[in-house]
């Protein structure tokens, strides 16, 4: 069921052509439902690649399998392969709390600790051992704060609640938490839909910042947000992977019908 649209991508800087990660006939079942079928997808380093498709269509689904936040869910079971440089990250013998610090996420809603804003940063770097305390911490929470384009906002204000922050802020706190155990790859789940449009354009401004220095896989309900700030996008339809190539050739030429009715609005 599955084609590639070929094309450049649509970026003015060049993307990679490195794989970061692979999945090979991934499935997801929730007891009995097949909620992902079969899907066989690259994610390219230094890119960033859209997942988009009606509610319910298995991107979430697919999202999650790339940390491994599946196995949190009672009666889920995956199959088939997913690689991160080329190593199953199902493995029996893998950490999966190192895997989670390899490949962040940030969800829906955004979810600070309810600590400082300092705290929220230093939580990461103090369990994984990044860091401790004094100077070498306070430089990974400058640091992320400034990669997340938001400690010129709480610079003074540190000491202070995260969950303070407005909404769009705390999402920016929430990438800052992220980016501060130093992940490679970041997980984000529909990041921008509790935001308004200002705060929605900070955020996917930030992303095209942040794949010079990470691979972002993002979920999506806007197909003009995956247009903005995506490289390549992969179309989902009833847990089916239906298409997926260069963002550009997607949403002006795409090669398969499902594709083009979900992109012209006639379902969806």
């Amino acid at each position: 069921m599955i084609s590639e649209a070929q094309s450049t991508t649509p970026a003015s800087r060049p993307a990679s052509d490195a794989v970061k990660m692979r999945a090979t006939g991934a499935n997801v079942y929730y007891g009995e439902k097949h909620a992902l079928k079969e899907v066989n997808l690259e994610i390219k380093s230094h890119e960033v690649t859209a997942l988009i498709g009606p509610s319910g269509c298995g991107k979430s689904t697919f999202l999650r399998c790339l940390n491994r936040m599946n196995d949190l869910i009672e009666g889920a079971r995956v199959t088939g392969e997913i690689l991160l440089d080329g190593h199953d990250i199902y493995d029996k013998d893998l950490d999966v709390v190192h895997l989670r610090a390899r490949v962040g996420m940030v969800f829906q809603k955004p979810n600070p600790f309810p600590k400082s804003i300092y705290d929220n940063i230093a939580y990461g770097p103090r369990i994984h051992g990044l860091a401790k305390s004094g100077p070498d911490l306070d430089e990974i929470v400058i640091s992320s704060l400034e990669r997340a384009g938001l400690y010129a906002e709480v610079k003074d204000r540190l000491n202070e609640p995260g969950t303070g922050l407005s909404g769009g802020q705390q999402q920016r706190l929430c990438i800052a938490r992220a980016i501060a155990v130093s992940p490679e790859v970041i997980l984000m789940d529909e990041p921008c839909s509790a935001l308004d449009p200002i705060a929605t354009a900070k955020v996917e401004e930030l992303i095209d910042e942040l794949r010079e220095n990470f691979t972002i896989v993002i979920v999506t309900h806007s197909m003009q947000q995956a247009a903005r700030v995506s490289q390549r996008t992969a179309f989902f339809h009833l847990g089916e992977l239906v298409e997926v190539g260069a963002t550009e050739k997607i949403f002006t030429n795409p090669q398969h019908k499902l594709t083009q009715g979900y992109i012209t609005g006639r379902f969806g």
